[in-house]
């Protein structure tokens, strides 16, 4: 219990307390300068070695076969980099939190070394959200609209090749030979050089039967479109398409479905062989994010443990 001393009418003393009265009020153990100082010098030499890795990473890259660094080079590359960039910023940003702080006296060993400690991983978390909150504001539109770019891409190629030739072949005044079919199209009506002359069209004028070709060649690119839709093409239009090129083109009814059948396989292996493309480009990008990923979680943790360590050794050399 404190004890008072009576105050002397001669001298004026006031009444004095014991020392566990007269402590100084308490005050936060954070030195949020000192972070903040940390912090800041932390999140500009992260951006400074991100550009510098993604400058010495295009020096690398090259789009020439047989030029530059192999991809697998260039992640392993980026994965040291990115590590490197963590544990460097973060020692450094810890080291100053922890070497700024403001003196503590009064303070026991293990206090002194917990709060240097909690100060690198201030310093660390606020260099890390500053750091995340700029590069997102600086590239996210360019990285958002790149990656509907490529899932656009990517569904087109895999399941919306045959949808596209349907729509272009169905617009009106089209011939069927502006489309990802037009190759195919364009292979069922090649003339037999061997062939007689097709005959049907001889009471027609010539603008009259350029107008019919258009349209049956249109009609056919929508057989085919719907077929590779649908995954088969039923016997009913393989056998209004060998009509119409046998017509057109003068070669037998036989002869016309085989090569209406062999244009349809042709077809639809070029199809599978995208959507074959496609899904593995998927998968791969997949897999390269989830690495990405991993090892960035991996330097931030190893960022935030160099960090506080730093922060400790900057503040027993403070307090030195």
């Amino acid at each position: 219990m404190a004890t008072y001393a009576q105050e002397s009418p001669m001298t004026g003393i006031g009444p004095r307390r014991d020392a566990a009265v007269l402590d100084p009020s308490p005050r936060s153990g954070v030195s949020w300068g000192a972070v903040f100082a940390g912090a800041a010098v932390a999140a500009a030499l992260t951006l400074i070695m991100i550009v510098l890795g993604a400058g010495m990473g295009l020096g690398l890259a090259s789009p020439w076969e047989g030029e530059g660094a192999e991809a697998k080079t260039i992640s392993i590359a980026g994965i040291f980099w990115i590590t490197f960039t963590q544990l460097a910023s973060s020692g450094l940003g810890g080291y100053l939190a922890g070497r700024l702080r403001t003196k503590w006296s009064g303070i026991q060993t293990d206090e002194a070394r917990f709060r240097d400690t909690a100060h690198g991983i201030l310093s660390w978390a606020v260099a890390t959200l500053v750091t995340f909150a700029l590069i997102a504001s600086a590239v996210g539109s360019a990285v958002s609209a790149g990656a509907k770019a490529g899932m656009g891409v990517a569904a087109t190629v895999a399941g919306g090749a045959a949808t596209a030739v349907a729509g272009t072949a169905a617009r009106s005044g089209d011939d069927g030979n502006n489309g990802p079919m037009a190759y195919m199209t364009d292979s069922l009506f090649r003339r037999d050089p061997n062939a007689s002359p097709a005959s049907g069209g001889t009471s027609q004028t010539e603008a009259g039967q350029a107008a019919t070709d258009r349209a049956t060649t249109a009609e056919v690119g929508r057989i085919f479109a719907n077929a590779l839709r649908t995954g088969t093409l039923s016997p009913e239009d393989s056998r209004y398409a060998s009509q119409v090129v046998a017509q057109r083109t003068g070669l037998s009814q036989q002869d016309a479905e085989k090569r209406v059948n062999d244009v349809y396989s042709r077809a639809k292996a070029n199809l599978e062989e995208a959507k074959t493309k496609a899904k593995a480009m998927a998968d791969s990008a997949r897999k390269a994010a989830a690495y990405a990923s991993l090892w960035i979680f991996l330097s931030l943790v190893l960022g935030a443990l160099f960090a506080s360590y730093s922060a400790t050794l900057g503040g027993r050399q403070r307090d030195l």
